[in-house]
């Protein structure tokens, strides 16, 4: 009986120290699962994306600004008072149309003279052509006469007197001369007949200058005078001569883009370009007109120039709009977001999970861009997991859990 006791006793005691034994081993483990879970749920989590090959069609975004295909002040060639302006702002007007006609007094009395005097030289001219002829006659009576008395010596000996024969040959000489005397007074009349009528053009063509016509058909987009203003001739550069109205050919629109240099050799004639009208929220398609062929020393870009048809009126000069110009596509090439780029003038840093889950700052090299996408060209490899968005928050070493940007949960243990 006592035997038994002892033996259940011990039994006992052996169980009770087993118990325990259990317990304090399995209490530090979930202790430690627990820490090692609330480690992992602490750790921040950042969106990122692999480095993979992919089509890149290289694109630039230029605002530009719609100007006239023409747009010019339209000045008087000659200074006169405003007789009557037959336009104002707003007016179409087509090419050869009458804008406004001058009151110009002296030039109206220069070309009167200019006429009168053109009728004295074709007086003139009359009169020498008379003259001539009158001359022409008692040349041709003189020198009938010399040659039948010369005739009469010649056939009689004796006959005529040599004096008598040498005043004939005299007066025959005489009239020849008054005939050359005559035509030169003739061609003196008409050479001075013709400067009389090139100062009648001169004046008819100053006259025709009083009226101001529209050198092309277009709108009128400023009138900068009245009638009976004052208006000073605009072929001369010492005076600063005031236009009269502003023409503007609207029916042919420019769109002007400045091309930055290192895009400038990527330009070509008929390139395609897409316009987005913001004004009239829609795009517009076109193609490469005109470009000047070397930089502004100042701006470093290249003027470039696009032509749309205007007809319908829908675009207004001095709109603006931003042109996508769409350069030649690469194919399977690295590229990352643009979004995980970092750029310090020239140095372009990225923010990388490496497989520790560790935040590594890379400095890459970028090419070519369509706006959301770069080509990396040194620095990264393919399936490296860059970081996107904002990452100025986390520390380089700093420990993080990765997302792809999908929103699949990259795999956190390594």
């Amino acid at each position: 009986m006592t035997t038994n006791r002892a033996l259940l006793l011990a039994a006992v005691v052996a169980g009770t120290v087993l118990a325990s034994w259990w317990l304090l081993e399995r209490v530090p483990i979930r202790a430690a699962g627990a820490d090692q879970s609330s480690v992992e749920h602490d750790l921040p989590t950042v969106a990122v994306v692999r480095v993979a090959p992919h089509d890149i069609a290289s694109s630039l975004r230029i605002a530009g600004e719609f100007k006239p295909f023409q747009d010019v002040d339209v000045h008087a060639k000659v200074a006169g008072y405003i007789r009557n302006i037959n336009v104002d702002v707003g007016d179409r007007v087509r090419e050869g149309q009458t804008l406004a006609v001058l009151e110009v007094p002296e030039l109206s009395a220069q070309l009167a003279g200019a006429d009168a005097s053109v009728r004295r030289s074709q007086e003139e001219i009359r009169r020498a052509k008379s003259t001539v002829r009158r001359a022409q006659s008692v040349h041709s009576a003189a020198h009938s006469a010399y040659i039948r008395l010369n005739e009469a010596a010649a056939g009689r000996s004796g006959l005529v007197a040599q004096q008598e024969l040498d005043d004939i040959q005299a007066k025959d000489l005489e009239a020849e001369a008054q005939v050359a005397t005559a035509e030169a007074e003739q061609a003196a009349a008409q050479q001075q007949f013709e400067v009389a009528q090139a100062n009648q053009q001169q004046y008819n063509a100053l006259e025709n200058y009083s009226r101001i016509i529209a050198p092309f058909a277009g709108i009128i987009t400023n009138r900068y005078a009245d009638t009976g203003a004052l208006i000073q001739a605009g072929t001369s550069s010492s005076t600063q001569a005031m236009p009269v109205v502003r023409l503007a050919q609207t029916s042919k629109l420019r769109l002007v883009l400045s091309i930055p240099e290192s895009l400038a050799p990527s330009i070509h004639l008929g390139d395609s370009v897409k316009v987005l009208v913001e004004a009239l929220h829609r795009d517009i398609e076109g193609k490469v007109s005109r470009f000047a062929g070397s930089l502004d020393q100042q701006t470093r870009t290249m003027e470039t120039e696009i032509d749309f048809d205007n007809h319908s009126g829908l675009l207004i000069p001095g709109m603006y709009a931003e042109t996508v110009l769409t350069m030649q596509a690469r194919k399977n090439i690295l590229t990352v977001p643009l979004t995980s780029v970092a750029r310090n003038g020239a140095d372009v840093v990225v923010r990388v999970v490496n497989e520790q889950r560790l935040v590594e700052e890379r400095h890459i090299q970028l090419g070519s861009d369509d706006g959301t996408t770069a080509e990396v060209r040194a620095g990264l490899k393919e399936n490296d997991r860059v970081i996107v968005g904002n990452s100025s928050q986390l520390a380089v070493g700093q420990k993080v859990l990765p997302q792809e940007e999908t929103g699949s949960k990259v795999e956190g243990q390594t």
